[in-house]
């Protein structure tokens, strides 16, 4: 795959001054000169050929070609609803949901959450998902929301109607679900059980992962990876028992 830069703007045919932290990236990090290719990308679904004409220190002059559409989208939505962990894993988490293809990340505000995250977040988040999104070739952004209190997004009419709120207990269900759903993955020392039945109560269904404690990044990344399979498979999908704790 060719080096990607994020161009905020519509592209198309023509020349295009790139501007910003990804302009410095291309042209101070990576000391492109005229006549290198490169990729641009805006979130629109295509891949955009470019030529460099020339690089300064605050902007890269290109010529852009046309562009060239390639899906790297799971066929069907994706979100997911978490509390944050602490420090650097919360970028952690961004990073990997945008690899694994989450198209909607919802950070939830619960009872027991540590970590209460500011609509600041939304920005941080953004760029990261910018920035993993040029490493992993997706042409899609996914999407951030501001933080929201649990009782409100267990009532979302927008939610794809598959929902799954990840708790822990030996009597629960391995998640089995393929195609589009909403996964919900409580903070550290999980929901409360007041929070459980308020899902429950819209419509959610409660499952599990397996039978050890999962950081709750880890929970998220597992269970995605585990509503995917089947889409990223070359093979059947392998029958799997998998009664977890997330939290």
């Amino acid at each position: 795959m060719s080096d990607r830069f994020y161009a905020p703007d519509a592209l198309g045919p023509g020349e295009y001054a790139l501007t910003g932290p990804d302009a410095h990236h291309l042209a101070a990090v990576r000391r492109f000169a005229p006549g290198d290719r490169v990729t641009l990308f805006n979130g629109d679904g295509n891949d955009y050929p470019a030529e460099v004409l020339s690089a300064g220190k605050k902007s890269v002059v290109l010529i852009v070609s046309a562009p060239v559409a390639v899906n790297r989208e799971l066929p069907f939505p994706l979100v997911v609803c978490a509390a944050l962990p602490k420090g650097d894993r919360g970028d952690f988490l961004i990073e990997k949901l945008t690899e694994l293809g989450a198209t909607r990340f919802v950070p939830l505000l619960t009872a027991r959450a540590v970590v209460q995250p500011k609509a600041t977040a939304v920005e941080k988040f953004t760029r990261a998902v910018i920035e993993a999104s040029k490493q992993c070739g997706r042409n899609v952004l996914m999407a951030v929301d501001p933080p929201q209190k649990w009782d409100a997004v267990a009532a979302r009419p927008d939610l794809p109607a598959t929902r799954f709120v990840l708790h822990t207990g030996p009597a629960l269900p391995a998640l089995a679900a393929t195609g589009g759903c909403a996964l919900a993955i409580g903070p550290e020392g999980g929901f409360a059980p007041e929070e459980v039945e308020l899902a429950l109560a819209h419509g959610w269904r409660a499952a599990s992962l397996g039978p050890r404690v999962l950081r709750l990044e880890t929970a998220a990344l597992a269970a995605v990876a585990r509503v995917t399979a089947p889409e990223t498979s070359t093979t059947a999908p392998v029958a799997l028992t998998l009664y977890a704790v997330c939290v």
